[in-house]
């Protein structure tokens, strides 16, 4: 481990500890125990992925735009207006961690668009070396975690050739991303949407820093069901998974919640939405109050 990689592991490591005796999202260990004995699912909280709704926002808008809908943590997408990219210098990106810091918007990670699936071993290369760029972004702005992509399989290749080649390369940037304290988090996307696949996947990527972002795809719903393909993964979640619109008719939207109120999820379930309205940040606050509604009634029926 080199001298800066080092110093970085240290520091995240006392930063975890803290972390540790706080809670994973900041409320002392003792009210969150309290809160957990009153109700299931007391940890999920509502977030927004800037994909299309945010896409346009410079970093002050959307941290306004996202404090006044009370949408308190976001998943930076690379090439958006916020500009929050691995070409930032050292300066520039201490100002992006001061502004999350005097917010009380969260930087729950970066969003990249990288995927491990090429047969061109050049391709793959440079897949990882830039997912590594992003580890240690989102590692220096404050984010916990990297969104990366499987994603799909390619003539002549074997499928279970590719599997282990995403697999493979998942944990090699785990193990990176451990001295930086951050998460790799793979969503469920592209031709591997089958969660069948993914559990293929992490059955060869079992390093623990890799988790599963669930992304509400209509694979989902595929024979034998959502409840049967959510248990695939349900163990390896990691704290962002991917919704919609919850007034949008075709995903069963109840059903997903009672399933993570019942594993009683720790993290944040963020809206990535691709039609945009005519007013995103109105309509986010609508979605942030019907979302707050599914949920009390899925905790509800937790009991």
């Amino acid at each position: 481990m080199s001298d800066i990689s080092r110093r970085d592991f240290l520091a995240t490591s006392a930063l975890a500890a803290t972390a540790a005796s706080m809670g994973v999202l900041g409320t002392p260990r003792t009210a969150r125990s309290q809160e957990k004995q009153e109700k299931k699912g007391a940890e999920i909280r509502y977030g927004l992925v800037t994909y299309q709704w945010g896409k346009d926002w410079d970093l002050p808008t959307l941290l306004k735009n996202c404090e006044e809908a009370q949408v308190l943590g976001v998943e930076l997408r690379t090439t958006h207006k916020h500009g929050v990219e691995p070409s930032l210098t050292d300066t520039e990106r201490s100002m992006v961690r001061s502004r999350f810091e005097a917010s009380p918007v969260q930087l729950v990670g970066i969003g990249s668009n990288e995927r491990y699936d090429s047969p061109d071993p050049a391709v793959l290369k440079k897949a990882i070396e830039e997912t590594k760029a992003f580890i240690r972004l989102s590692h220096d702005v404050g984010g916990s975690g990297v969104k990366v992509k499987p994603d799909s399989f390619h003539k002549d290749v074997p499928r279970e050739k590719t599997i282990t080649q995403i697999g493979k390369a998942l944990n090699e940037l785990a193990e990176y991303a451990i001295g930086f304290g951050q998460q790799i988090r793979l969503e469920v996307h592209g031709q591997c949407a089958q969660l069948p696949t993914i559990k293929a996947i992490l059955d060869v990527a079992d390093n623990p820093q890799v988790a599963v972002c669930w992304n509400s795809n209509p694979q989902d719903l595929e024979a034998p069901g959502l409840e049967h393909n959510f248990n695939l993964v349900k163990a390896r979640l990691g704290r962002t998974t991917h919704i919609h619109r919850f007034d949008v008719k075709g995903y069963p939207w109840a059903q997903l919640l009672d399933l993570y109120v019942q594993a009683d999820y720790s993290g944040w379930m963020m809206l990535e939405e691709g039609e945009v309205p005519a007013n995103p940040a109105e309509e986010l606050a609508k979605q942030r109050k019907l979302f707050d509604e599914m949920l009390a009634a899925a905790r509800q029926r937790a009991g």
